[in-house]
């Protein structure tokens, strides 16, 4: 059942997150099969850790809808149709895997079904200016990092955008929402595809533009905007998918 193991991404979790993150990547990249049974005492000779050590990383495997305890048989390995997709730590996973491609188109397409709708939100707030500032820092400092050829610091900003403009719709499903979109922006600093990670002008603009619309107050101006910076990633990773 393995596919070698991976040490990083455990966090500083010691034990318990190393066999955690290890298992958890190779679920994902189907190294472990679905239907696959997971035997907590081989798994802790091949881990050299305790059967509680183990039990621990099957139990958060277990909560992320990877695994599920059948009676008589064993903790099974389950398909992605159970899989709780939104989860950071699962994004995480399917970032560092084969289905980077996939997992960037799907939840871009998702994206675009919130992002707009919360600026919108944002922009027609009575208080849009004081809630947008944020945003708008945040856009300002992406076109900073672009002039400093810093990608870390635009990194950052770019997170920090895409969170203060769902908090800032005043919806908590969205606000709690920006977990997700954090993670998956994080998983783009491993993929070397040049032309989808670096940090660009063009696209510090596109999010300066939304950033403006919603600080001003014009929701469908604050909407197009953001449908527009968030349908050009989509269309960016389409066209660097591998083929097939």
């Amino acid at each position: 059942m393995s596919t070698g193991p991976r040490t990083n991404g455990s966090h500083g979790r010691g034990l318990h997150g190393h066999v955690l993150d290890v298992l958890g990547q190779r679920i994902v990249d189907r190294g472990i099969a679905p239907g696959s049974v997971l035997r907590p005492e081989l798994v802790a000779d091949e881990f050299g850790v305790s059967r509680s050590v183990v039990r621990e990383a099957l139990r958060v495997l277990q909560s992320l809808g990877l695994v599920e305890p059948r009676q008589r048989v064993g903790t099974q390995v389950l398909g992605i149709g159970s899989w709780e997709l939104l989860a950071p730590t699962v994004i995480r996973w399917r970032g560092a895997s084969p289905s980077y491609f996939v997992q960037q188109r799907e939840l871009l397409e998702l994206r675009l079904g919130v992002e707009p709708v919360a600026a919108a939100l944002a922009a027609r707030r009575r208080d849009c200016a004081v809630v947008g500032a944020e945003v708008l820092r945040a856009a300002e400092d992406m076109l900073d990092a672009c002039a400093a050829e810093d990608s870390r610091a635009y990194l950052e900003a770019d997170v920090r955008f895409h969170r203060a403009l769902l908090t800032a719709s005043g919806n908590a499903v969205f606000a709690h929402f920006a977990g997700t979109v954090e993670a998956l922006l994080r998983t783009r600093t491993s993929e070397s595809r040049d032309t989808i990670t670096r940090w660009t002008h063009d696209a510090a603009a596109r999010h300066l533009a939304a950033a403006q619309a919603m600080v001003a107050g014009d929701g469908a101006e604050a909407s197009l905007a953001t449908t527009e910076l968030v349908r050009v990633t989509r269309d960016e990773f389409i066209a660097e998918a591998p083929a097939g």
